[in-house]
């Protein structure tokens, strides 16, 4: 009896390793599979509680996208522009209200950061597209060897692509109802803040918030519970907008309408600070959250 589980564990373990190189937390997965009852409730009780765990579903969910049609993934990014339109709309709204000298810098500043994850929270949780997000998540499965790096340059380039062109159609659509919000003044305030550091600060900010950003997908896999996700994603885009850093996408939204409300808004110093920002944002992602999390729990945990 013994000889027969230890062959069939072999076995087991010969299959793991041909999918995928084995790790410690990869034996405990086989062993618990042969001694434990699959049960739905078992499974998502335990999923990303270890660090292997939530790599797993990160490639998983990384193959997903890259193999998801054009046409869907486009429509998908569409709808996150429009959705982080919410972002900048309400952070205009506010900057617009304590424009005024009576109002603190400290308040200005934190009201802004208050309200600035509203956008980001529906957006990630309706299950958009966005491009921070996948700066790290798609980039999991290459590095495990499953997907080649064309399929993740078509994966950015898609999603940038739709996230901007939702961006634009909703500066357009919220530049239309300025009579009722009297939002301009914040809004173009808001987009001269973006424009003014030059490359590398500018660069360096961006790298930071797509570090955040990507930080909260990966995170948002060690949490089953929406109520536990929604908090993930307002923590690091509070500290985005706390730290006032750039965001691609958020910002585009910004910087279009200060194009539509002010004739006198440099664009080509906003065209600059989208190429910028999305360069940032893809190295934040991917090298400091997607590479370093592949790097230090997949290579550095294999059983040999």
């Amino acid at each position: 009896m013994n000889n027969g589980k230890n062959v069939g564990r072999s076995g087991n373990e010969t299959q793991h390793q041909e999918e995928e190189p084995l790790t410690e937390r990869g034996l405990e997965r086989i062993e618990e599979e042969e001694e434990s009852t699959p049960v739905i409730l078992k499974r998502t009780d335990e999923i990303g509680r270890h660090p292997d765990d939530m790599l797993k579903t990160a490639i998983k969910e990384g193959l997903e996208q890259l193999e998801r049609p054009f046409f869907s993934l486009l429509l998908s990014s569409v709808a996150a522009g429009l959705i982080l339109g919410f972002t900048a709309m309400a952070v205009g709204v506010v900057s617009g209200l304590l424009a005024g000298p009576e109002y603190s810098e400290f308040l200005k500043h934190m009201t802004v950061a208050v309200v600035y994850p509203i956008g980001f929270v529906v957006c990630i949780i309706s299950g958009s597209q966005l491009f921070t997000e996948h700066t790290a998540t798609a980039v999991y499965p290459v590095l495990d060897k499953k997907a080649p790096p064309l399929k993740l340059l078509r994966l950015w380039s898609v999603v940038a692509l739709g996230n901007l062109m939702g961006a634009y159609v909703i500066a357009a659509i919220l530049s239309m109802t300025d009579n009722v919000s009297h939002s301009r003044q914040g809004f173009v305030l808001v987009a001269e803040h973006l424009i003014r550091p030059d490359f590398f600060p500018l660069l360096c900010s961006a790298v930071l918030a797509g570090w955040l950003m990507a930080l909260g997908a990966w995170l948002m896999h060690a949490s089953p519970m929406v109520l536990g996700q929604i908090v993930l994603i307002y923590c690091v885009t509070f500290l985005i907008g706390v730290g006032g850093f750039h965001h691609s996408i958020a910002g585009s939204v910004e910087l279009f309408l200060a194009i539509f409300l002010s004739k006198s808004f440099p664009v080509n110093k906003g065209m600059f600070f989208i190429g910028v920002a999305l360069l940032g944002n893809l190295i934040g992602g991917s090298v400091f959250v997607a590479t370093l999390n592949y790097a230090h729990i997949r290579r550095t945990q294999v059983v040999y």
